[in-house]
């Protein structure tokens, strides 16, 4: 037998690795591979068909059929976040995320080829669903995360039993991260894609909704004030009523003793008055002396100018003395 020649030997061995190789290849544990003849899928995803499920080393068509390598792990979307307006007129900014797999990887490869392409399928899909879902509901049931939690009022806003004016949460967050789910996963099965989950990440407010939380704020700050005002001034009335009736008692008490003093002082003047005026024949005159001169010191001084009778009584003594 002729001994081949080095170059040949070259040749044939380049030959076997090329054919080698365009019949061989390997599936990792994290991949899965669809075959295409001439750029179309043809058989059964490598993945479905039980002979070649495993990770590992199989054959295909060599130079005819294409190996396309499919991820199989699950998968992070994380989209942009979009200004988006609140059933009730209300603009936030929302940011949510998702997970998601190549569940029917064939529909995948047909209709979508790669990643890139899909997730932007994601952005049109989950983005359409958040804002159809958030416009339905109101601010409040955004921000909530949960319908049958309370919220947390002040202890201040608690004591002065004034009722918070927050409305009742009907569905709350984590209803509408599942609403948003349901609509957008219909979707995306239409592209061999499982929707795992979708989540809010992050909601921002607007200056103008900003604005109305604090006006909500001051609202019910304004409130409690008012409540403690309204206390306040109602204790005040209470103190001044008190303070009113006591002093009208000590008043009255006072003018009664005031009363009852000049009684008795009267009484007492009037007993010496009588005393005096029947002591003697000439204490009567002696009385109505003093009384008279009493009179002209009250009614006469130096300014005083009075025309009068001789004959009157009152300046009888001015005329002579009996």
């Amino acid at each position: 037998m002729k001994k081949l020649s080095l170059p040949t030997f070259l040749v044939l061995g380049i030959g076997t690795w090329i054919a080698l190789s365009s019949c061989l290849y390997v599936i990792d544990e994290t991949e899965q591979v669809i075959i295409t003849e001439f750029g179309k899928a043809v058989g059964k995803p490598i993945n479905s068909d039980p002979k070649v499920n495993e990770a590992g080393l199989h054959f295909k068509k060599p130079f005819v059929q294409t190996v396309n390598r499919i991820e199989k792990r699950v998968m992070e979307w994380d989209g942009p976040a979009t200004e988006m307006p609140t059933r009730d007129k209300l603009y936030i900014t929302v940011d949510n995320f998702a997970r998601w797999r190549i569940a029917d990887p064939k529909r995948y490869f047909e209709s979508l080829r790669d990643t890139r392409t899909a997730l932007s399928r994601l952005d049109d899909a989950i983005g359409g669903a958040t804002r159809s879902v958030i416009a339905k509901h109101d601010l409040i049931e955004v921000i909530r995360s949960d319908k049958n939690r309370k919220a947390a009022l002040p202890d201040d806003l608690i004591e002065t039993g004034i009722p918070s004016n927050l409305p009742t949460i009907r569905f709350g967050r984590q209803s509408l991260d599942q609403e948003i789910l349901k609509a957008a996963k219909s979707k995306a099965t239409l592209w061999g894609i499982e929707l795992i989950d979708v989540r809010f990440k992050r909601i921002n407010y607007k200056a103008g909704v900003i604005d109305k939380i604090y006006d909500r704020m001051r609202t019910e700050r304004q409130q409690i004030a008012a409540k403690y005002i309204s206390e306040g001034e109602g204790e005040a009335a209470k103190i001044k009523g008190r303070m009113e009736k006591e002093l009208l008692e000590i008043q009255s008490m006072a003018y009664r003793q005031e009363q009852e003093i000049k009684g008795k002082a009267d009484a007492e003047a009037t007993q010496i008055y009588a005393a005096a005026y029947n002591s003697s024949d000439k204490a009567p005159a002696f009385y109505q002396f003093l009384k008279t001169l009493d009179t002209y010191s009250k009614t006469i001084d130096r300014e005083t100018t009075a025309v009068m009778t001789t004959d009157s009584d009152l300046f009888r003594l001015l005329k002579k003395i009996e």
